[in-house]
């Protein structure tokens, strides 16, 4: 092999056909690395008489004293691009890693070959803070990944059997089951849920199961009829409802799997000459700042950013530091508004 020049770890991932990353990964002893491929990077770097630069490496190894939080992208109503769940954590996140001493780096998750690995390795970030994944299905061969190559990450969602890293999420099915009550309560018997209930949406599911469960409390079966899925925005609350309004079934109350969804259904309600409450008692998840503000204001599930915010900063740093840790699950609360209430 020829290299004009000083040989670089770049040339090292170039002859290997594996990153960058992995070249770095390997010249440090990381467990992360199959051995095959550790000594074919290490054969190729002595025939390349390659020297690990101490004071770079030095340097490397330094915490960066930033975190990385990283946004999925949503489709929204302005460029944000970002749910407006997530601003309210945004501002907790951005506190709690003040109180500890640490700068916090904001970006959308990328699909780039090795970019969680990156954060780490070229010392942007000493741990990465997950916002929002999609389709869990097709998201869980990346938490896998990140698992594998030893990156620090937490991430906000559904605690679930055997997954792979740290999550923080509120109860859901908690949340699910006593929202339904609620309109259980007011009189409602045919209620619909508007959201996916599977397993690629963790949370909605959760929220699913509570309701269903609420309902049989009751002893009433719930109709999967009454359930249509619908991603977490306004638009897809909108389609829908109108869906289900469609159907002709009868309906006197929606749980929405969230404030979003709701609004949207909210709107599809009145397109129907449906009165909320009077009508169709509608509920939503989240507690956004839009829920308080629409007409009429929106009954929801309250889930506590605030502490969502401190717990996802303060495991992230106890894994940065070696520790053992465990997923958490938060509380929530109903905040009763005039959209469910009928008395």
């Amino acid at each position: 092999m020829t290299i004009r020049g000083k040989a670089t770890s770049l040339d090292i991932a170039h002859l290997a056909g594996v990153s960058q990353p992995t070249v770095s990964r390997a010249l440090r002893g990381s467990p992360m690395v199959n051995p095959d491929t550790r000594e074919r990077i290490l054969r190729i770097a002595r025939e390349l008489n390659y020297k690990v630069d101490k004071n770079a490496s030095s340097l490397r190894l330094r915490n960066a004293g930033t975190l990385a939080l990283l946004f999925f992208e949503d489709p929204t109503n302005d460029d944000s691009l970002i749910n407006p769940f997530f601003h309210a954590m945004l501002g907790s996140i951005t506190r709690a890693c003040a109180l500890h001493g640490y700068d916090l780096l904001v970006s959308f998750q990328q699909l780039s070959t090795d970019w969680q690995a990156d954060y780490e390795d070229s010392n942007k970030a000493d741990g990465i803070i997950l916002l929002g994944y999609g389709d869990y299905h097709e998201s869980r061969e990346r938490l896998q990944r990140l698992v594998e190559q030893g990156t620090h990450f937490v991430r906000w969602g559904a605690a679930l059997p055997d997954q792979p890293g740290v999550s923080i999420g509120s109860d859901n099915f908690q949340g699910g089951f006593d929202i339904s009550t609620h309109l259980l309560e007011q009189g409602c018997r045919r209620i619909a849920f508007i959201g996916h209930a599977s397993s690629h949406y963790p949370e909605f599911e959760e929220r699913y199961r509570g309701h269903v469960a609420a309902m049989a409390a009751r002893g009433i079966t719930a109709d999967p009829g009454l359930q249509h899925d619908a991603i977490t925005t306004e638009q897809s609350g909108f389609d829908a409802c109108q869906t289900l309004l469609a159907r002709g079934a009868p309906v006197d109350g929606v749980f929405a799997a969230s404030d979003l969804i709701a609004i949207g259904a909210m709107r599809a309600l009145r397109e129907h000459g449906l009165r909320v409450p009077q009508d169709v008692a509608l509920a939503g998840f989240d507690d956004i700042p839009l829920a308080a503000s629409v007409s009429p204001p929106l009954t929801t599930v309250q889930q506590d950013t605030k502490q969502a915010g401190q717990l996802l900063v303060e495991k992230l740093l106890a894994l940065i530091n070696g520790e053992a840790v465990d997923g958490q699950t938060i509380a929530v609360k109903q905040v009763l508004r005039e959209s469910s209430r009928r008395s």
